[in-house]
C-alpha cells in the first residue's frame, strides 16, 4: 500500500484519454484526476444501492430523502449530485486530451496517425454505447443519447480543437453555445395546445413545463425532439421512433462538446502550472460559469435542463467540475493527501472496465448473493434495509474485481 502512489504517478496507461504530469521525460498520471474520475465512477456504480426505494420505506427521514435526491436525475430542470455523473466523466475526457497529445508527441506518432487513432477511438465509444443499449433489447437499439456515444461523438471535434489556440477553443466553445441556442430559440415553440401526452408527457409532469420563451425547452417539443423523429427512423427498429421517455437527445453530443472544451482547458492550465495548481483559475472559472448558467435560467434566456444539456447546463455544470477538480486537487496535491485517495483511484485508472462492470455484472452478482445468503442475511438489519444491504455487497464485489486489476495491472483502454 506504501508503494501505490508511486506506482499511480508512474504507470503509462491509458483510459478514455491519458491524463499525467511529465517529469523528467516520463509520463506520470495526475492522481487528483484518477480519484476525481473514480469518483464519478462510483456514484455510477453506486446506483446498486437503491436509495430511492429505502426511501419510500422511510418517508419521514430527511436523510433518506437527500440521499434518494442525490442519487437520481431531476425531473427536468435543476441539479442533483446524480446529475453530475455524465458532465464529471465528459470533462474528464477533456483534462486528459492536452496530457494524451504530449504523451504521443513525444512518442514521435504523427499528426495522422494521432487522428486515425482518435477517429477510432469515437467509432469504439459510439458502438459501445449502442451495444450497452442492446444488451436487454430483442434487436440493436439504435439511440445516441447515453454517455458513450455522446463522448464518442464529438471526441474527434474536441482532439482537433486541442491543435489550435486556446483563444479559438475559447471561440469554438462561445460559437458552440450560442449556435445550439439559437437554433433552438429560432425553432417554434409548444404553444399553449401541444399535445404533449402524445409525445409522452404524462398529465401529471406538466408542472415542470416551461411558460414564456422558455417553452423552447419544453420535453420532446423542441427542436432536438424533431431531429431525433427523423434520425433514428432511419435505422431499422421493430417499431417508428416517437420519442424518448426521459427527454434525452442525440443533438446533445454537440454542447456535450461544449463540456469537453472546458476541460480540455482545464488539463492545458495544469500542464502549464507544473508543479503547482491553478487554483485561482480553477475558481474563477468555476464562479463565472455557474454564474453565467444561472443568469441565463433565471432570466428566462435559457433554462438548466440536464436531459437536454442545453447551453446554460453546460455552463452551471461545468463551473461545478471545476470546483471537484480544485477540491480534489487541493486535498491530493496540496495537502499530500493522495493515499486518502486509493479507493477512489483504484475506480479512475479502470473507468471503462467500471462501466463495463456495473452495466454487465449487476444482475448477476445481485441474484449470486441472493440465492447464496438468503433472506434472513440480507435482511440483517430489517427488511426495508436490504436494498442498501444487498447494494453494498454488490459495490464491494465490483471493487475488489477492479482492485485485483489494479494489483495486476491489468486496465481496459480503447
Amino acid at each position: 500500500m506504501v508503494s501505490w502512489v508511486t506506482e499511480v504517478r508512474t504507470a503509462e496507461v491509458k483510459l478514455v484519454g491519458d491524463s499525467g504530469k511529465a517529469a523528467s521525460g516520463t509520463q506520470q498520471r495526475n492522481v487528483a484526476v484518477d480519484a476525481y474520475r473514480g469518483l464519478v465512477m462510483l456514484l455510477m456504480m453506486g446506483e446498486v444501492l437503491r436509495f430511492a426505494d429505502v426511501a419510500r420505506s422511510f418517508p419521514h427521514s430527511l436523510l433518506w430523502r437527500i440521499l434518494s435526491f442525490n442519487q437520481s436525475h431531476v425531473e427536468w430542470a435543476g441539479m442533483s449530485l446524480h446529475d453530475m455523473i455524465q458532465p464529471s466523466f465528459t470533462f474528464l475526457v477533456g483534462v486528459a486530451l492536452p496530457y494524451s497529445l504530449r504523451s504521443r508527441r513525444r512518442r514521435g506518432e504523427t499528426f495522422q496517425r494521432m487522428l486515425a487513432h482518435t477517429i477510432w477511438r469515437s467509432f469504439l465509444l459510439v458502438a459501445l454505447g449502442i451495444f450497452l443499449r442492446s444488451t436487454h433489447s430483442t434487436s440493436t437499439y439504435f439511440t445516441f443519447e447515453d454517455t458513450l456515444t455522446q463522448i464518442g461523438l464529438g471526441y474527434t471535434f474536441a482532439f482537433l480543437l486541442t491543435f489550435v489556440r486556446p483563444r479559438w477553443q475559447w471561440t469554438a466553445f462561445g460559437v458552440i453555445l450560442f449556435g445550439y441556442w439559437l437554433a433552438w430559440a429560432l425553432y417554434p415553440a409548444p404553444g399553449p395546445n401541444f399535445p404533449y401526452a402524445s409525445v409522452g408527457v404524462p398529465p401529471g409532469w406538466h408542472q415542470h413545463l416551461f411558460q414564456g420563451f422558455a417553452s423552447h425547452w419544453n420535453k420532446n417539443s423542441n427542436l432536438g425532439q424533431a431531429f431525433d423523429v427523423w434520425f433514428l427512423n432511419l435505422f431499422p427498429r421493430p417499431t417508428p421512433f416517437l420519442f424518448n421517455d426521459g427527454g434525452y437527445l442525440t443533438l446533445s453530443f454537440i454542447p456535450t462538446l461544449g463540456t469537453m472544451l472546458l476541460g480540455l482547458a482545464a488539463g492545458r492550465w495544469l500542464i502549464a502550472s507544473t508543479p503547482g495548481i491553478p487554483f485561482r483559475k480553477f475558481l474563477i472559472a468555476a464562479a463565472a460559469l455557474i454564474c453565467a448558467g444561472l443568469l441565463l435560467h433565471f432570466t428566462g434566456i435559457c433554462p438548466i435542463v440536464k436531459r437536454l444539456w442545453t447551453p446554460a447546463w453546460t455552463l452551471f455544470s461545468g463551473g461545478v467540475c471545476f470546483l471537484f477538480l480544485a477540491a480534489f486537487s487541493w486535498i491530493i496535491d496540496a495537502k499530500k493527501h493522495a493515499r486518502l485517495a486509493f479507493p477512489l483511484v483504484v475506480v479512475g485508472m479502470n473507468s471503462i472496465a467500471a462501466y463495463l462492470i456495473a452495466e454487465l455484472f449487476g444482475d448477476f452478482v445481485k441474484s449470486s448473493f441472493r440465492i447464496n445468503l438468503g433472506a434472513s442475511a440480507l435482511n440483517i438489519f430489517g427488511a426495508a434495509l436490504e436494498p442498501v444491504v444487498l447494494g453494498a455487497l454488490t459495490l464491494g464485489v465490483y471493487w475488489l474485481i477492479l482492485f485485483w486489476m489494479f494489483r495486476n495491472k491489468v486496465f481496459i483502454r480503447i
